[in-house]
């Protein structure tokens, strides 16, 4: 009987890399060791976030970021002198990496590598974390290659002020050629590993809002619900500039917003989310150079409030997933899919905002009943045009009741905001001069929100691509119109937020005024920050945050991570 054939595991050297390949960077490789996701997200799809941790790193390595001393070349180092050199880059292109190493500590021809990590030691078998040690292996890999004698390295941990010494021995070189292959597979394959799994590491992840794991894994099955979102909070604004030929400089760490020269504001630049530019308005190019860098989008309205565009540097650099946006966008199935879940969340909305704010004392039960039968109606249309139908039958029914959720004090002197339709362009009464600016502060919200995420926000699939429209935005907006900018519209009215003076008629056409706009924005921007609970995941967050989960999820599911995209309904 012929022995049996084994077959024999070779070394696979690396070849030399293409000129538009790019090189990996050896930071991306400790990511990949950490979690595969990760460094997909970030290596792949270009996101990133910071965190404290993340900051206090950039905060240790202050000093040795900056390069001193000089590294000499291996033929002309002088044995028995000693040198030291700090943040020297080394590459490869056989090995396809490059890396910044902090330190290199050398006597001749003998090098050693010191890495810089923020904390303490780390108490485990091995001295040092696996992600680290792999890190640490790459760059005396790159030492070897350049001709440099390197059999191990140092870790310095800045925290406790230790040094671990990592020996570069077989196995660990192994394991570090393994990962460098690892991520080179799934970066080739375009296919985002899964999220970890009640995973320790997640919460302190600085990426945990943007890869958002546990709530992937529970659409995904519907079990463990996931733990509250650990992000840091947010706690920039917008600032909006609607003053006549005002201009906004900027001066240090702040931005100065001046009227005929004079600073009437002043805003510091790390508390500004966005830069809100109404009207006539002149913005330096130092101060966008500056947004751009910062990346703080400014957007750009008509002094009426119309919503013409936004400013950004150069963009989310996730071109994967604004090619599964445009591919989406050319399926009918897909579009038709999710424009019935817009549709429909949209109508339940209308529903609940309904059944909060209704103020006659009867309650119109048959009506919410047939709020009811029009979210039923749309999941079973076979086309766009035909749940567009549906939609506007149940705008029709939602607006033609929207006067009994309005205050009216009819026994006094007090004036009486009056709705009988709906229309714009112009509005012909305060209440449609709010809804139209409630919208229009609604879709420039929802432009940035995807824009930051990394969609094209003109490319939709309810409110098909037209010249000049934010078609995704409007898309996204939908189930959020009722809750947000109508909610906000009633809060205005019936908490006495604007007064009949704070509008001007001209031709048949109503307008806020420059005061009515300041107070009705104060309310919007309360209403986007006030927390809920979410109905799926549990947790309380707010509704400015909801927005970037939401454009996150649509993501996954364009991406095939998810089977469904979870539209958001409120009790």
């Amino acid at each position: 009987m012929p022995a049996q054939l084994i077959q024999q595991e070779l070394p696979l050297p690396f070849p030399d890399l293409a000129a538009d390949m790019p090189l990996l960077p050896a930071r991306m490789v400790n990511e990949y060791e950490y979690c595969p996701r990760l460094a997909y997200l970030e290596w792949v799809q270009g996101e990133w976030a910071d965190s404290s941790d993340t900051i206090q790193g950039k905060y240790q390595h202050r000093r040795v970021d900056k390069p001193g001393g000089s590294i000499p070349s291996p033929e002309e180092a002088e044995a028995d002198v000693e040198f030291h050199a700090r943040s020297i880059t080394l590459s490869s292109n056989q090995l396809g990496i490059i890396a910044k190493l902090d330190l290199v500590e050398g006597e001749g021809n003998v090098v050693t590598p010191v890495d810089y990590k923020k904390g303490k030691r780390p108490h485990v078998a091995q001295g040092a974390y696996s992600p680290e040690r792999v890190q640490l292996c790459l760059q005396g890999l790159l030492l070897a290659e350049h001709g440099y004698e390197c059999v191990e390295g140092i870790l310095y941990y800045a925290e406790s002020r230790e040094r671990v010494r990592v020996t570069f021995d077989e196995e660990l070189k192994t394991k570090t050629l393994a990962a460098v292959s690892g991520l080179r597979l799934i970066a080739a394959g375009r296919q985002i590993p899964s999220p970890l799994e009640d995973s320790p590491k997640c919460p302190r992840c600085s990426l945990v809002g943007i890869c958002l794991p546990d709530e992937v894994n529970f659409l995904k099955r519907m079990e463990t619900p996931p733990r509250p979102l650990a992000v840091a909070r947010d706690d920039r604004l917008p600032v909006y500039i609607q003053a006549h030929h005002a201009s906004v400089r900027k001066s240090g760490e702040t931005l100065e917003i001046s009227v005929k020269d004079n600073v009437v504001k002043k805003a510091r630049l790390p508390e500004v989310s966005q830069v809100v530019v109404m009207g006539n308005v002149y913005v330096t190019t130092p101060t966008l150079h500056e947004l751009m860098r910062r990346e703080i989008p400014v957007t750009w309205h008509s002094f009426g409030g119309w919503f013409l565009g936004h400013s950004l540097g150069t963009g989310h650099k996730n071109v994967e997933l604004r090619t599964a946006q445009f591919k989406a966008s050319f399926d009918d199935r897909v579009c038709l899919f999710l424009s019935k879940g817009f549709v429909r969340a949209k109508i339940l909305n209308c529903r609940t905002i309904m059944r909060r704010n209704w103020k006659p004392e009867e309650k119109p039960k048959r009506l919410y009943n047939y709020f009811r039968q029009d979210a039923e109606r749309s999941d079973c249309v076979s086309s766009i045009p035909e749940l567009l139908g549906v939609e506007g039958n149940a705008a029709a029914r939602y607006f033609g009741e929207f006067q009994n959720l309005i205050k009216q004090e009819k026994h006094t002197n007090q004036f009486i905001f009056e709705f009988e339709k709906r229309n714009r362009r112009p509005p012909a009464d305060p209440v449609n001069a709010l809804l139209s600016y409630a919208y229009s502060l609604l879709v420039r919200t929802w432009t940035v929100t995807l824009t930051a995420v990394g969609f094209d926000a003109y490319c939709g699939f309810f409110h098909q691509p037209r010249y000049g429209r934010p078609a995704l935005a409007l898309d996204m907006m939908e189930p959020f119109r009722p809750l947000i900018a109508d909610s906000t519209v009633l809060m205005a009215i019936n908490n006495g937020e604007v007064r009949p003076s704070d509008f001007i008629s001209v031709a048949g056409s109503v307008n806020l005024t420059s005061d009515g706009r300041k107070r009705f924005i104060g309310t919007y921007e309360r209403r986007l920050d006030q927390e809920i609970t979410h109905p799926l995941f549990g947790y309380k967050i707010s509704y400015r945050r909801l927005f970037e989960v939401q454009a996150r999820l649509l993501a996954r599911f364009l991406l095939g991570e998810l089977i469904e995209f979870p539209q958001f309904t409120t009790r």
